[in-house]
């Protein structure tokens, strides 16, 4: 299989009603807002959707997932976990729900068919709040963030373009701005 040819999956995980829990998902909705990719690269949002996340991760090549992740640096810290930094961080719950995650590639995993996979996450500063904005510090990180996932993007063997112009906001946000 060539790079070109690898199936990327950029999955943005995370609960939006618990302010910067959302890291993820928020990523994954400006990305497809801003961004046009190549056929071989999937955007999802996957919430918080665990187990049920094994069909699109098992049809997937290379695993790109965006998410929060508590490293013990300042709001904003932008970090990125593979291999057996990866299997570390999944065992000791370093994101807000990784136990679903760790399950979930375990399973892939056990059934022969684990692809690729990094995480690309941010320190939170507020996941205990209710409320659907990312937090100041976090969100004047997110086009960084961005950088980083279409990085890992490029270098799977995907290709983005950015628009002209953006596509519509989510229609929750439409419905929150």
């Amino acid at each position: 299989m060539t790079l070109e040819n690898k199936r990327i999956l950029v999955l943005g995980v995370g609960n939006i009603l618990f302010t910067d829990e959302g890291i993820g998902v928020r990523a994954v909705d400006e990305l497809t807002r801003l961004y046009d990719f190549s056929d071989n690269v999937t955007l999802m949002d996957g919430g918080t959707l665990g187990t049920r996340l094994m069909d699109p991760i098992m049809s997937c090549d290379w695993l790109i997932v965006i998410d929060a992740v508590l490293g013990d640096g300042p709001a904003g810290s932008i970090y990125r976990l593979t291999g057996d930094d990866l299997r570390k961080s999944l065992a000791f719950k370093d994101s807000m729900h990784q136990t679903d995650l760790v399950d979930t590639l375990i399973m892939c995993e056990i059934v022969g068919n684990r692809p690729e996979a990094v995480i690309i996450g941010m320190e939170p500063h507020d996941y205990h709040t209710m409320g659907l904005e990312l937090s100041a510090p976090t969100k004047e990180r997110q086009e960084a963030l961005m950088g980083f996932v279409l990085e890992e993007v490029a270098n799977a063997g995907g290709t983005y373009s950015k628009r002209a112009v953006p596509g519509p906001l989510t229609q929750e946000r439409e419905a929150c701005a």
